[in-house]
């Protein structure tokens, strides 16, 4: 009975403990059941879709850039991401001759390459970007080494875009560039982003359980949608020509930190051209662009170099023209002239007066004239264009600091144009306080453009609205925008932002500004055949770029054209020329003024119209003079105009200088030569720099040459010779034209 007990006790506990093993094992599989499928569920869904799927995005393509006659200035080229599908790797040497190869061809570090052949699921991105001479090297690998080593499955090719700008650093400040996944980083890059960038689309593959692609039929693909494409209210010809001069500019003036030019169409606001240089290559952003920075960079300590560097990026990436402030100077006088007129506080007897210096109240200091010897008593329009500042602090405070402030507000000093650029800066009008923060020294200076900051747009814009009835625009770079089928999905109309100042006091401005041009400080923006309205700008900064005090100075040069009929304004701008050089406004911008709009008048078909004294200053044409006898041929030189000169006892001219149908100086002298291998006695150009007109003709008439006149001439200052078309020094035939460029040198800011 005993053991019979024992027995008993025994299969009961063997129950027990079999009961228990069964409730523990199944509560802990029942447990790790509700563990996977709870805390773990999301997990595991997503390996085994990595395990069953392939999802590929299909990147979408960036839209294009045009300029207004729908000449491409930027576009998305199709390009190639290398990848690698690591779960289809068999073995640690399989990977490694993958990274072995592709390390090789794409210019990478063999362990990183080997690292990613290392991870899981069926996507990892080896290199961005390769071209399609690179893709199909690395295609032509993948081909081998799966004859080879059997290695299949594992490197693939994705369709991609890369960002290329035709023209390379062609109105690069106004384009701006993309970042490494084609989103925009500045320009209207970024300011239009969200309609350039389209959306991506989406290729899914289903895989078996070896991991191998299903047949086709198991595939979806969602096709990307292109971004929408841009056309630009710029011009390429006439910003080409605005970035020629604008580069000839800083180089001749040996200009410290850069220039820009800014084109308007005076009644819609579009930008014709932009020209910021200095600036960068969007093809490649991240480059110094300018040389003498780079190589200083380079000599610096290496811990200094990356700080150095990223200053100098943002500096070449800042649009000059948009986001720099700067005292514009004299050029906002004609905002100031404006202002008393729309006021109704001059009369035709009111004069002012410019001893050469002025205390603008009693107690403050005097305020000198460029002028030192002063001028005497003028009326408003001479006041203008002798840019009296003494004449203008009297006229700040015929207005008063409250109206002042109003009309700096109603040109639109006070706040960002609107321009569909990115990085508009603010005004600095006495620390953003307004007409709160003037006194009366503050009211005295800033009526001659000193002691607050503006951007050039701003003012370009003010001065369009003096030729557009007063009319203030809100300008704009883009003109139209349309999808990848060409239909147009945006335009932009222009906008009015309100009326600055009555047609009438427009129109009294257009005029002065115009004779300022003609005969007062504003000569060298003179183009003859065109009536040109400008005013000169020279300021003083008062604090470099990093705060600190300096002397330098900007110079500027800001008008519009026609000016009885504007149609577009021009404000072209220099930051810090070399004073030992010059560093007027006068002298430095309004050459290339003159010269910009030299080009782009004719270009835009706007005729020329000579005045009398004009059409007599103007070149003939040479004729044909060959072919016929001496005397004919004399007979015809002198009909036209010119003066014949007979080398050789031939009866017959069979050759002339200048060439027929040449252009060539009313005046000018044409050599006729008789005899075949006539030895001709060739004569050297003399240096003409910085001669006046006078002693340029004496010295041309010395050296037998004919003298073609461009640029500004005019009674009023001193006409110097700039430049000439051939170099001093060079030998050519007797009487050939040289072309000699002249500016004014009247002193006036």
């Amino acid at each position: 009975m005993a053991k019979k007990g024992a027995s008993a006790k025994l299969w009961t506990r063997s129950i027990i403990v079999m009961v228990l093993i069964i409730v523990l094992g199944f509560g802990t599989i029942s447990g790790r059941l509700l563990y996977l499928q709870t805390s773990e569920s999301e997990w595991l869904q997503q390996k085994a879709v990595n395990q069953q799927l392939s999802d590929t995005v299909l990147s979408a393509k960036r839209g294009s850039i045009y300029d207004c006659n729908g000449t491409l200035l930027a576009q998305s080229v199709t390009v190639w991401d290398i990848v690698l599908e690591p779960a289809n790797i068999k073995s640690e040497d399989d990977g490694l001759i993958i990274a072995q190869g592709l390390a090789k061809i794409l210019d990478l570090e063999e362990a990183e390459v080997f690292e990613l052949t290392k991870e899981e699921g069926y996507y990892s991105v080896v290199k961005r970007k390769v071209d399609t001479a690179v893709k199909d090297e690395v295609l032509n690998f993948a081909a081998e080494k799966k004859e080879k080593n059997g290695i299949s499955g594992v490197i693939k090719a994705v369709e991609n875009y890369k960002r290329y700008y035709t023209n390379d650093n062609f109105l690069a400040d106004v384009m701006g560039f993309t970042g490494a996944d084609s989103q925009g980083l500045s320009g209207i890059e970024y300011q239009y982003d969200e309609y350039l960038t389209g959306q991506p689309g989406r290729l899914v593959i289903a895989r078996n359980a070896a991991g191998e692609e299903m047949p086709y039929e198991y595939e979806q693909k969602v096709d990307a949608i292109d971004g929408y494409n841009l056309t630009l209210t710029v011009d390429e010809y006439i910003q080409s020509v605005m970035e020629k001069y604008v580069r000839e500019t800083i180089d001749e003036f040996n200009v410290a930190n850069r220039g820009c030019a800014i084109m308007m169409n005076v009644k819609t606001g579009a930008i014709l051209g932009f020209a910021c240089e200095g600036s960068f290559n969007p093809n490649e952003p991240y480059k110094i662009a300018d040389e003498k920075i780079a190589k200083q960079i380079e000599e610096l300590p290496e811990d200094e170099q990356d700080e150095a560097t990223a200053k100098a990026q943002q500096q070449q990436w800042r649009n000059k023209g948009v986001s720099d402030t700067y005292i514009p100077g004299s050029v906002f006088k004609m905002v100031t002239a404006s202002s008393v007129l729309s006021e109704g506080m001059i009369e035709k007897d009111t004069r002012f007066e410019c001893s050469g210096s002025y205390a603008p109240f009693e107690g403050s200091g005097e305020i000198t004239c460029w002028l030192s010897s002063g001028h005497g008593t003028q009326t408003l329009e001479q006041a203008l264009c002798n840019s009296c500042n003494p004449a203008f602090m009297q006229m700040g405070f015929m207005l008063g600091r409250e109206k002042f402030y109003e009309y700096y507000v109603a040109f639109g000093m006070s706040e960002k144009t609107g321009i569909d650029l990115p990085g508009e800066s603010d005004d600095y009008f006495f620390n953003h306080d307004g007409v709160h923060g003037m006194d009366l020294t503050d009211l005295a200076v800033a009526s001659f453009g000193q002691n607050f900051k503006i951007t050039p747009i701003q003012m370009l814009s003010a001065c369009a609205a003096i030729a557009n009835d007063g009319n203030l625009m809100t300008p704009y770079v883009v003109s139209s925008i349309s999808d990848s089928n060409g239909n147009v999905v945006k335009i932009t109309e222009p906008t009015v932002r309100h009326q600055a100042i009555s047609t009438d006091v427009a129109s009294q401005m257009c005029r002065m500004l115009e004779n300022n041009v003609v005969s007062g400080g504003g000569t060298n923006g003179y183009i003859a055949g065109y009536r040109i309205a400008a005013k000169t700008g020279t300021s003083q900064k008062k604090v470099d770029d990093d705060g600190n005090p300096t002397d330098d100075y900007i110079g500027s040069f800001c008008g519009f054209a026609p000016a009885d009929d504007p149609e577009i304004a021009l404000i072209c701008y220099f930051d810090t020329p070399d004073p030992e050089i010059n560093y007027y406004g006068s002298a430095v911008a309004g050459p290339c003024f003159r010269n910009i709009l030299s080009e782009v008048l004719p270009y835009l078909g706007i005729e020329k119209v000579y005045s009398d004294e004009e059409i007599g200053n103007l070149d003939t044409t040479a004729g044909g003079y060959t072919g016929v006898s001496v005397e004919d041929a004399k007979a015809a030189v002198k009909n036209d105009g010119l003066t014949a000169v007979v080398v050789g006892k031939g009866d017959t001219v069979i050759a002339q200088n200048p060439a027929a149908y040449s252009s060539m100086p009313k005046d000018g002298t044409v050599v006729l030569y008789t005899e075949e291998d006539t030895e001709i006695k060739q004569v050297k150009v003399p240096d003409f720099s910085n001669m006046s007109l006078s002693d340029v003709n004496e010295l041309a008439a010395e050296s037998k040459l004919n003298i073609s006149i461009n640029g500004s001439i005019s009674s009023e200052g001193t006409t110097y010779a700039k430049k000439q078309d051939i170099a001093a020094g060079t030998k050519v035939d007797p009487y050939t034209v040289i072309t000699v460029t002249f500016n004014q040198d009247n002193g006036i800011m």
